[in-house]
């Protein structure tokens, strides 16, 4: 594999507006606008199970079926956990070369509010665990198609849901074309909160919009530290604990090596972290570890929670130390580094968001597991695709265009980007021509991966598992599992 590609300093250093602009146009001679929406299965097209199940060896095996069955409870969710899927489909196909820092897991589900360091409530990406560089318009496909596919699961009009590619794709346009007129410290500074969505509302003279926002961020504020801390502990002989509900959250308490083991992890993690961050939490003690399963794509992978407390009982927080393993596109991307993927998550979350969590670190475990580290929950929303009406799905797909644009405005070059899209319809048409052939793809794999779970060959029964965690010979905490 070659080097991963310079920094956006690097490539735009010494080539003037007109030469991006240029270099960005030429690109449509590599991939020309107009079919780079046709998408059909290459003859030699790998087993769409298989690649999950490849995917899945380096898992904790007693939780697989976790995975599966949270897979296996429609197309959206198969499609959330199937980025490996997506990745092979789009690496074997041309690309524009117009790279960028992509999130390489761009649901829609993967964008929503959270808590900036100062406490204002910002929209962005918040999940970065694929994030890799790579050609701009694959963060494009994936999260125009997803969009589609959850509003046909939500029940809406196939029409309509076949227009939010176009949405996505329209906003994300216009707003590159923003970035491309726009200075680098604007675009760096540039972020969309919940004071920036209220002005677009009102702008639009929406009430019903302001309303809505107005109960979107009370959601999120709700969602703070002290939720995390009331869901997920209990207070036991006076001492708050985490609750063990195996298989879902397990306690470890830090008398075993297993949490002496975290508990070491965590110290080091303190060193990535700016100074003023590590000396706060220098303030704050571990009083107990426990590993709590996470998300769709990443049941499986070691998900650790830390509850510390400072001050005193009512000075909490619940940090999270999850495994990251390696992108699923750089085998596709041919870009790649030597660096820990725990460092990676966190070099692509803070190189694509506006405003990236305080806490957020990486450490090298035992064995040469990697992990990043971040708040549990800290006003982190998302909404619920299958509770949304139709303008809702209008108001987040552009919302969710225009913050992909952004981000990829960071760390990949604006005025080539935009150079590439023009000003035209025909961007819109071929991201939604991709989305209609995609979601008749992620259809068809979704039936493949349920006749595997009727056949056998896929395994999604979870009754009765039961779940501990040990230290190996080298070291490295691991789960066994029981049923």
């Amino acid at each position: 594999m070659s080097a991963v590609p310079t920094p956006l300093s690097d490539f735009i250093h010494g080539h003037s507006v007109e030469e991006r602009s240029a270099s960005g146009r030429d690109a449509r001679t590599t991939v020309p606008r107009s079919v780079m929406g046709k998408y059909a299965p290459a003859a030699d097209r790998p087993d769409p199970v298989q690649i999950l199940a490849d995917q899945e060896t380096c898992r904790v095996e007693g939780l697989i079926p976790l995975r599966h069955q949270r897979m296996s409870a429609n197309p959206f969710a198969f499609l959330r956990g199937a980025a490996a899927v997506m990745a092979a489909d789009l690496g074997s196909r041309p690309h524009t070369g117009l790279h960028v820092q992509l999130c390489g897991d761009a649901h829609m589900s993967n964008l929503g509010l959270f808590a900036g360091p100062d406490r204002s409530l910002v929209f962005d990406i918040n999940d970065f665990d694929e994030t890799a560089p790579g050609p701009f318009e694959w963060d494009v496909f994936r999260l125009a198609t997803s969009l589609q596919v959850a509003a046909r699961e939500a029940g809406h009009p196939t029409k309509f849901a076949a227009s939010l590619p176009g949405i996505v794709a329209t906003a994300y346009r216009d707003a590159m074309a923003r970035f491309a007129t726009m200075t680098y410290l604007d675009i760096w500074y540039y972020r969309i909160d919940s004071e920036l969505l209220r002005n677009w509302a009102e702008r639009a003279d929406q009430p019903s919009a302001v309303k809505r926002l107005n109960k979107t961020e009370a959601s999120a504020r709700a969602r703070d530290r002290w939720s995390a801390v009331r869901k997920l502990t209990h207070v036991l002989d006076g001492t708050r604990r985490f609750l063990h509900e195996p298989p879902l959250l397990a306690s470890l308490g830090l008398d075993g090596e297993p949490g002496r083991v975290v508990k070491r992890m965590f110290n080091e993690y303190k060193d990535s972290l700016q100074i003023d961050r590590r000396e706060l939490l220098h303030r704050y003690q571990v009083v107990d570890v426990g590993h709590k399963v996470v998300g769709v794509g990443s049941v499986g992978l070691l998900a650790f929670v830390l509850l510390l407390e400072g001050r005193d009982s009512e000075d909490v927080l619940v940090l999270q130390v999850k495994e990251a393993v390696d992108s699923v596109l750089t085998q596709f991307t041919g870009l790649s580094t030597e660096e820990p993927s725990g460092k990676r998550v966190v070099t692509g979350q803070q190189l694509m968001q506006a405003s990236s969590d305080a806490f957020l670190g990486w450490v090298v475990g035992p064995r040469g597991r990697s992990y990043y580290v971040r708040q549990l929950r800290d006003m982190k929303w998302s909404p619920d695709p299958l509770n949304m009406s139709v303008e809702d799905y209008q108001t987040y797909a552009a919302l969710c265009g225009t913050t992909l644009a952004r981000a990829h405005a960071r760390a990949g070059d604006p005025v080539a980007i935009s150079a590439y899209i023009g000003t035209s319809d025909t961007f819109a048409r071929s991201i939604t021509e991709f989305a209609d052939a995609y979601v008749a793809q992620n259809a068809r794999d979704y039936a493949a991966f349920q006749e595997a779970i009727s056949s056998g060959r896929v395994t999604s029964t979870t009754e009765d598992v039961d779940v501990s965690l040990v230290v190996d010979a080298h070291g490295s905490v691991v789960i066994k599992s029981t049923t």
